[in-house]
């Protein structure tokens, strides 16, 4: 250890530059990383975090809430289906907003469903931060990310035209849908804004049933039995109805792609560098080994400087990441992101050990005998 950590405090330039090189390359994973969760939350946090276990679309919806319709005759087909222990229709829909005391309106997504005496019901948030859930009309559950936009508790949102007023009466983590101020209201509270906006628009279908199976039964089994009913029912569970939503696969998909180029780059930075230090100090090495350095002394020597590299390029990477994780781009809420710094931390350091495996043989490759002709383990 004395002889790799002399080694690294009589060339802090390199050294440093290598740290500064994996730190920046571990930010920009660690950012890319929380910048997918939150854009993936953004997108789909309302079905990932509502409380219905099941969710029925009509086929020509294409699995996107807004454009699925639920005629009267497909939400009686549905509703007969074996298993089902209870049934609430959800709607959705983007309207214009003035949110609390905000200078500005702002697209603002409502879901109304069927609430209950206690304000829950399927499609309601599954868990509250602060305050309750809505117990009438003109009330609604809004995104905890979205408070310091004027969608706090106590604050009133005016949909426009219309000038339908709604107060907000609780928070939720993680229920944007289509990364959106998102309000989950009561299914009255849909229809007021729906006709306060086009006061011609008549009945009010629900865009998706929400389904909670009867004891004994599981969603899988509840949305084989919905879809058995009728080709135009589309059932999905509600790990599902997440992982198929359009537009989120072709995110992660892209991501991935990322983070595999982020992955090879470190190892082959560390890897390259590391090789390229043992060829430059060859003569020192046979020098070593000639007077008695044991061929394992060395090549511990360098992977405590690849440990100690790494290990410092890790931790400066994720200093650098954890100011901006707690931020708000645009409208994604970012967050520092605990399991994904373990998990690229412990892939890092793998992949890096790996890559200096090339610089180790090198160093085991060293004959004494050259100490007297003069070669090195670059001949």
């Amino acid at each position: 250890m004395y002889l790799a950590l002399k080694e690294m405090a009589r060339a802090k330039v390199r050294f440093g530059l290598l740290v500064a090189a994996i730190a920046l390359l571990v930010f920009l994973i660690l950012f890319q990383q929380s910048l997918q969760n939150g854009l993936i939350t953004g997108f789909i946090g309302a079905i990932r975090n509502q409380n219905a276990p099941v969710l029925v679309y009509a086929v020509d919806g294409q699995r996107v809430i807004q454009g699925s319709l639920i005629t009267p005759d497909l939400e009686r087909l549905a509703g007969a289906a074996d298993g089902v222990a209870e049934v609430g229709r959800i709607g959705q829909g983007t309207f214009t907003a003035q949110p609390g005391s905000a200078p500005e309106t702002s697209d603002t997504t409502i879901i109304g469903y069927d609430i209950g005496p206690d304000g829950q019901g399927l499609g309601a948030p599954a868990r509250l931060l602060e305050g309750r859930y809505p117990l009438g009309e003109r009330e609604a559950v809004a995104g905890a990310a979205d408070r310091d936009s004027g969608y706090d508790i106590g604050e009133t949102v005016t949909i426009l035209p219309g000038g339908l007023e709604i107060t907000i009466v609780g928070l939720a983590e993680d229920v944007q849908l289509n990364v959106a101020p998102t309000l989950f209201a009561s299914y009255a509270t849909y229809e007021a804004a729906v006709a306060a906006v086009n006061p011609d628009a008549g009945q009010v279908l629900p865009n998706v049933l929400a389904m909670r199976p009867a004891e004994g039964v599981s969603p899988e089994q509840l949305a084989t039995n919905v879809n058995d009913q009728s080709v135009d029912l589309d059932a999905l569970t509600r790990a599902e109805a997440e992982a198929v939503t359009p537009g989120v696969s072709q995110v992660q998909q892209s991501f991935r792609l990322i983070f595999l180029l982020y992955g090879l780059v470190v190892p082959c930075v560390t890897g390259l560098f590391f090789l390229i230090v043992t060829f430059q100090k060859a003569d020192t090495l046979t020098l070593l080994r000639a007077i008695g350095a044991p061929a394992g002394r060395l090549v511990s020597s360098l992977l405590i400087q690849v440990l100690a590299i790494l290990g410092a390029g890790i931790t400066v990477g994720t200093l650098l990441y954890l100011p901006l994780s707690q931020r708000r781009l645009g409208g994604l809420a970012l967050r520092f992101e605990t399991g994904a710094v373990v998990f690229w931390a412990v892939l890092l350091l793998v992949l890096g050990l790996i890559s200096s495996l090339l610089a180790a043989r090198r160093v085991l490759s060293i004959d004494p005998i050259e100490a007297t002709t003069g070669a090195g383990v670059g001949r």
